[in-house]
């Protein structure tokens, strides 16, 4: 057995999912700073090759989640939360984009869903 599966099921779904969103927000937005001269099918194709790697960590990341006990939302909203807790770092510091207050009023709303999906 190695360090990875002795790590609770939550940690191991949404350290996963984590790993995954780094690569999809780059496969649906990176291509607009580094590729934003090239064709757009050169674009798609760039990023189909790295929503591959998405793919290869999320797909596992649901698996453990909902065999180890994670209902079908909780996957959805856990997903959600950490594609805003990726997309904002990526849209400030990648994308140059201002820190709106926004964001933090997005966050807000998804912890009031984290609460009421993951409640007894």
């Amino acid at each position: 057995m190695n360090f990875f599966t002795q790590l609770p099921v939550a940690v191991q779904t949404f350290g996963l999912l984590l790993l995954s969103n780094l690569f999809m927000t780059w496969a649906w937005y990176g291509h607009l700073k580094s590729l934003g001269g090239r064709a757009w099918w050169v674009a798609a194709l760039v990023s189909w090759g790295i929503a591959l790697f998405e793919y290869l960590l999320q797909v596992p990341a649901n698996r453990i989640g909902y065999a180890g006990g994670l209902s079908l939302a909780q996957l959805k909203i856990g997903q959600e939360v950490l594609t805003l807790l990726v997309f904002v770092p990526f849209a400030v510091l990648v994308m140059g984009q201002p820190l709106k207050l926004d964001y933090l009023w997005a966050g807000l709303c998804l912890v009031g869903a984290v609460y009421f999906i993951f409640r007894a």
